[in-house]
């Protein structure tokens, strides 16, 4: 379901202006929220009041002032309506939306093991607990350049295996194009309101005109800010009141996931800006949500926290102000961008205090070879370490930036021909997920870990064996660019004419592609590089299993690399003899 509704407390932040207005200003906050559905989801009757089952579009509307918005963030302009615009114009997120909330608990089995028929199959409540589960909650935070739609594949993931995902569209110029609607001052916020001769088409257009459109702020005289090669540095005082209104639009995004649990979710709808008549609305609104199924349905205690890029700097600033922020529960970073972290200092409680929380980093194979970058994330996870808490930092080999948004889903070929992504984009999909569940299970409190730990193929990504530093892996296992420009940019195949038409490259990928889904070895340490984990001391005073296998597996320079037959470089990319080095991709 989509939720605008006006927050609490309206202000801006900062000082800075544009065409005489306040950029960072907080009136709304939008918001997608993907959750478990209920058996019979899309088939028979639509939700009541709904005239037909509905999904919403991965292109917001108005999609074409929407492709526009990419157009310039992405800096092609109008050429993004016929190459961006209209190859998105269509494509709809994998869920119906207003459907009914699950009231089972989860099979012991996935849709990948028992096919369709999992869906509408339940599994017996955990001794001593209700028959109807309680959900937890996830706050989701995107990074530049994105929406809320645009990791529907991983929020959609998470909601498959028992969360309610709050993905929260930031309105700080964070991303390529956002509507707010503007509401009205005093009582006439919503249809339900107005007398019946005020709605109509003059209404509709009055709202248009009240509508502000946020673009994509680029920092004056210092564009690309976000490249690592950036002479002038980060533009500090822009990134650092986005952070803020992140954070802010996080605190009124769980407020209203609050109500709603609370019983308030008619209350809720009243406020919603997002139906018919308001821009970037769909006619279908919030119709056939029956709002008291979702009374005392919400786990809004030891929340989940997470975000990519810049979201993940937004998350980083969230865990370190426990206070502010004492129902968050522990955190998991996507290839965090540090614009924004600030140093932690041990003497400060405030929004400078520690990581004392548990928490999970994701990398791409690109990110990991920005040093300075990927010496923050190592300093995070020792912080949260310290304190006690369990904190895991892992790589993903052959993924670029872009791999946790759903782009690579879109345009496979374009990551693998242009950015020289070598993962196979689904495979990396089930990696990110997979792990982040294995961490979920480990710290969620009884009995909400059974919701991801019951259908869970595990992997034991978490147990891994431990390659500290980069120097330690083989040269032929590195994808790192030689050339600088391309630093956190794009990956760099060796001999890319002759691994295109190899004939038993392009078998392999054929072969991959048809088992696409499915883990592609029971080992997967050659589709990963574990860097950081907790110790066994740490293991044991959560009271959890210590790992079989050694915990330190020093790579040397002169060892062979394995080559598996289907390891996850192979799905759009080259095996280890061939893949030599690699690159990034843009920041944020």
């Amino acid at each position: 379901m989509e939720l605008e509704v006006p927050v609490r407390e309206p202000r801006h932040f900062s000082h800075l202006k544009r065409d005489h207005a306040f950029m960072l200003e907080l009136k709304t906050v939008l918001m997608t929220v993907y959750y478990p559905s209920a058996f019979g989801t899309g088939q028979g009757p639509p939700p009541s009041g709904a005239r037909r089952w509905s999904r919403e579009t991965w292109l917001p509307r108005p999609r074409a002032q929407m492709a526009g918005g990419y157009g310039k963030f992405g800096g092609i302009g109008p050429l993004a309506l016929p190459f961006f615009g209209l190859s998105t114009w269509f494509t709809k997120l994998p869920a119906f939306r207003n459907a009914a909330l699950a009231t089972h608990w989860p099979p012991f089995e996935n849709y990948v093991v028992g096919g369709a028929a999992v869906k509408n199959q339940a599994g017996p409540a955990p001794e001593g607990h209700p028959a109807e589960p309680v959900f937890p909650l996830m706050l989701f935070s995107h990074g530049l350049g994105g929406t809320r739609t645009m990791y529907s594949g991983i929020c959609g993931e998470f909601a498959s295996y028992g969360f309610i995902v709050c993905a929260v569209e930031h309105r700080d110029g964070s991303g390529p194009r956002t509507f707010i609607n503007q509401p009205r001052e005093g009582a006439e916020t919503t249809d339900e309101k107005m007398q019946p001769n005020q709605v109509g088409k003059g209404t509709e257009s009055r709202r248009r005109k009240e509508t502000r459109i946020i673009d994509y702020y680029f920092p004056k005289g210092n564009e690309y800010d976000t490249s690592p090669m950036s002479d002038q540095g980060v533009d500090q005082e822009l990134r650092g009141a986005q952070i803020d209104m992140r954070i802010a639009e996080i605190e009124e995004a769980y407020h209203v996931m609050s109500e709603i649990s609370s019983g308030k979710g008619e209350e809720i709808a009243r406020q919603n800006l997002r139906k018919k008549g308001y821009v970037g609305a769909s006619s279908h609104g919030l119709e056939g949500i029956d709002w008291t199924s979702w009374k005392g349905r919400v786990l809004t205690t030891k929340v989940a926290m997470v975000g990519h890029s810049f979201g993940a700097a937004t998350t980083v600033e969230i865990l370190r102000n426990p206070e502010r922020f004492s129902y968050i529960g522990m955190g998991i970073i996507y290839d965090i961008w540090s614009a924004g972290i600030k140093a932690a200092d041990p003497n400060d409680d405030g929004p400078n205090g520690r990581i004392a929380l548990p928490l999970l980093a994701l990398n791409s194979e690109a990110f990991a070879y920005w040093s300075s970058n990927f010496e923050l994330v190592r300093k995070l996870v020792e912080e949260a370490c310290a304190e006690d808490a369990l904190a895991w930092n892992l790589t993903i080999r052959g993924t670029i930036h872009l791999n946790h948004s759903d782009f690579p889903l879109l345009y496979p070929h374009l990551c693998s021909y242009a950015l020289k992504m070598t993962v196979d984009p689904q495979r990396c999909l089930d990696i990110s997920i997979n792990s982040s569940l294995e961490f979920l299970q480990k710290v969620l409190p009884d009995p909400y870990h059974v919701l991801p730990s019951r259908a869970l193929r595990t992997e034991g990504i978490l147990d891994l064996p431990i390659i500290q530093k980069l120097d330690d892996i083989p040269e032929e296992q590195l994808h790192k660019p030689e050339n600088d420009k391309w630093l956190a940019a794009r990956l760099v195949i060796p001999n890319e004419l002759h691994y295109r038409f190899d004939p038993r490259e392009v078998l392999r990928r054929r072969k991959v592609r048809k088992n696409r889904g499915q883990p592609l070895d029971q080992s997967v340490d050659n589709e990963i590089w574990m860097h950081q984990s907790p110790s066994d001391d740490l293991l044991r005073k959560h009271g959890l299993p210590i790992p079989q296998q050694p915990r330190h597996r020093p790579a040397r320079n002169d060892e062979q690399p394995q080559v598996r037959e289907r390891d996850a470089s192979a799905g759009v990319g080259q095996d280890d003899k061939t893949m030599r080095r690699g690159a990034q991709q843009p920041a944020g």
